[in-house]
């Protein structure tokens, strides 16, 4: 059973005071714990990147409309990409080591997610909201 979840990226630096808006993701099944929520969305950005292909097209193109609701998600890009398809195993344990590391934090609304076994205490309507820590964590 597919479970949707809001989430926010937000790097330090340079960026917007503007709020940025929720994206959903789709989950195989609702998380409990952080390390279940990062699994997930690690599996899910895969799917989404590996999806990804250049497809033939000559020109490709952004409309205004395209180009103003990716800007309130935070990023513009045609979404094309070339190279190797991302490994999920790989992807997932780069993510949980990032987590460890303090590279990024995760905030459940306004808690802090502080340990992978630690439980989400889901309320309604939560945004999940992901902070890039240090400027080399690439995205």
């Amino acid at each position: 059973m597919a479970f949707t979840i809001y989430a926010r990226m937000k790097k330090l630096g340079r960026q917007s005071r503007a709020d940025i808006e929720p994206v959903p993701f789709e989950l195989d099944e609702k998380p409990q714990t952080v390390r279940e929520l990062l699994v997930g969305l690690t599996k899910c950005g895969v799917r989404q990147y590996n999806a990804r292909r250049d497809e033939g097209k000559i020109l490709a193109y952004l409309t205004q409309e395209e180009i103003a609701a990716q800007a309130a998600r935070g990023k513009v890009s045609l979404g094309l990409r070339g190279g190797a398809d991302a490994v999920e195993d790989k992807a997932i344990a780069n993510t949980l080591q990032c987590f460890e590391d303090g590279i990024f934090r995760v905030f459940a609304g306004e808690e802090e997610l502080t340990a992978l076994s630690g439980e989400i205490p889901w309320a309604e309507d939560m945004v999940f909201t992901f902070v890039r820590l240090t400027m080399l964590a690439g995205w």
